[in-house]
């Protein structure tokens, strides 16, 4: 053998191919899947093993189409269901479907009990968009699997079909390939909840309820449909929520019930996340999630003393049980609750207990934002060189760390009211990061705090220059000059155009409010700000909203909307500031 294809030769054997080559010509199997079994009689003549050789080095030189051929044919010759295997990949590899899929083909049909060739098979139909040819090779999918362990695989099929061309033509299919299993009490609920899931991945969230339902008709106790009615929840479709809630009435399941306090939460529905967090902790009240959850709530508002406790109970019952604190969502809970409890404290002015909780926190990850609130509270205590110097000493792991260090800086400098100081921070900032329009922004709000009007606008014109879809300009440009009670025709254009990007943000909608006030549109600017409070209830708005009620001789509802604004943020200097004025009238 020539010296040169000597060294390609020992090159190759010592890849994983060459492990499986020399398996077969010893005769011995070479099992890359446990139901795959190696016939007895696959040593390798010297002609097969030549073949194969030149198929790998053909792959490894980029020449897949010889490969494939050659390894498909040592696959058949062999009856090996590594070269199927490997014949696959290089299809795959080349983007050649065709070939992949006649080689999962002959793979399949040389080993009909291999799971393995079975999956390849499927998927590369799905790829193929070839759907009304994967009816088999599910059910084959399902048949191979242990009658205990159906449901779960049943539960995992919309995955394969998360790609495919034609939603509604997958759903039909995957309801015909589990025909048998529809009516069956064991895997009938898990068998509708799939085919619900395909149903609402083809646009029909009405099919997928009529699934779940169908699927719990079965059985009342599987949580599957209840899983699909969960992700049905909303106005469209009231009987999936009516269909969970129903669930919880008999039947007790701490993971799915937080499932839906999740819901909820995003839904912004928070009295109903109470009761169900109160139903919970009290059905359940070795469940640590829910404790968590309730007293993030108390504390949001501000019932610290029960927050407190409940936090406390939250901690103490994973201090009680090691192994259930072990889970990453645990850890991350503990992390949250140590944060919480910090907050806690500093709201009751004991910043030593806040300290001491911040102590706790044994997380890497955390470690800047620890600091931050380590920083926040020296500041506090009248160190606010000591606090800047302790956020400036974090250590910058990622590129966004000296960004969310800049932040944190001008934040606290803002807090204390260093508006100055805040500004210079940004703009030596802004001089290095010209191109960051986020900066820019940020810069030209500090410049506006401290009366430089005119670079206030220059700033916010060259963010809407670089980028004509940051409504956040136009909406601050225009709410600063409603504002200043300046150029209200150009401040209404403005923020109209801001509206155009983001017209349910209530931020937006409370200046457009306040061109209308500025303008003497009493009733309009009511209308819009008893809107924009509604959606988010904040010191600023209420703020405002006061205001017009002032002027329109509604004092008494004023000052309720003003206390309102109080309680979610006492320092609130645009709140405040109203109040002292119009009290003044």
């Amino acid at each position: 053998m020539k010296r040169s294809n000597r060294v390609k030769l020992l090159t190759f054997l010592n890849t994983w191919h060459a492990a499986l080559l020399m398996g077969l010509l010893a005769g011995a199997p070479v099992a890359a899947h446990a139901q795959d079994v190696e016939p007895e009689s696959s040593a390798l003549n010297s002609a097969l093993f030549y073949e194969i050789l030149v198929g790998e080095m053909s792959a490894q030189s980029g020449d897949a189409s010889s490969a494939y051929a050659l390894l498909l044919d040592g696959a058949r010759k062999a009856n090996s269901p590594q070269l199927f295997e490997r014949a696959v990949e290089i299809a795959l590899g080349a983007r050649a479907g065709d070939s992949a899929l006649q080689a999962a083909q002959a793979w399949s049909k040389a080993f009909p009990d291999s799971r393995a060739a079975n999956r390849y098979l499927l998927q590369i139909l799905v790829g193929l968009n070839k759907l009304a040819d994967t009816v088999e090779p599910i059910k084959r999918e399902i048949a191979a699997i242990k009658p205990e362990d159906r449901a779960a695989a049943i539960g995992v099929i919309p995955r394969y079909f998360a790609r495919a061309g034609d939603k509604k033509l997958a759903a039909m299919v995957v309801e015909q390939a589990l025909g048998t299993e529809l009516a069956n009490p064991q895997t009938g609920p898990s068998a509708w909840s799939t085919v619900g899931t395909m149903r609402l991945m083809a646009g029909n969230p009405a099919g997928a309820l009529e699934a779940a339902q169908k699927g719990a008709a079965l059985d009342r106790k599987a949580t599957e449909p209840i899983q699909l009615a969960m992700a049905l929840i909303g106005p469209q479709l009231p009987d999936a929520e009516a269909m969970v809630t129903q669930y919880f009435k008999t039947n007790s399941n701490p993971d799915l019930q937080m499932s839906y306090v999740r819901r909820l939460l995003d839904a912004g529905r928070n009295l109903e996340v109470t009761q169900q967090i109160q139903l919970l902790t009290t059905q359940t009240p070795d469940f640590p999630d829910a404790w968590l959850v309730r007293g993030s709530l108390e504390a949001q508002n501000k019932q610290l003393d029960a927050a407190k406790a409940s936090i406390n109970h939250f901690i103490d019952l994973l201090k009680s049980r090691p192994k259930l604190a072990e889970s990453a969502g645990r850890e991350r809970g503990l992390v949250q609750a140590y944060f919480l409890l910090a907050q806690i404290a500093e709201a009751g002015n004991n910043l030593p207990q806040a300290q001491a909780y911040l102590d706790a926190i044994d997380s890497p990850q955390d470690y800047a934002g620890v600091q931050t609130r380590k920083a926040s509270l020296l500041a506090k205590q009248g160190k606010l060189d000591d606090a800047i110097a302790m956020i400036r000493a974090i250590p910058e792991n990622q590129p966004e760390d000296a960004r969310t260090k800049l932040n944190a800086e001008v934040q606290l400098l803002r807090e204390h009211k260093h508006y100055e100081d805040a500004y210079k921070v940004l703009a030596e900032a802004a001089r290095d990061n010209a191109d960051d329009n986020d900066l820019t922004y940020d810069l030209a709000m500090a410049a506006e705090k401290i009366g430089k009007y005119d670079e206030m606008e220059k700033l916010l014109r060259q963010v809407i220059a670089a980028n004509p879809d940051y409504h956040n300009a136009y909406n601050a440009l225009g709410y600063s000059l409603a504002d200043r009670n300046v150029r209200l025709p150009e401040a209404r254009a403005l923020i109209s155009k801001a509206l155009e990007f983001a017209p349910d943000d209530p931020y937006i909608v409370d200046s457009m409010a306040w061109v209308e006030y500025r303008s003497g549109n009493m009733k309009e600017a009511l209308r819009l700000l008893q809107s924009a409070f509604k959606a988010k209830p904040d010191p600023e708005i209420a703020a405002h909203l006061g205001e017009v009620l002032w002027f329109l001789d509604q004092q008494a509802q004023a000052k309720l909307v003003w206390k309102q604004g109080s309680d979610l943020e006492p320092d609130n200097e645009t709140l405040k500031e109203t109040v002292r004025r119009l009290n003044k009238l």
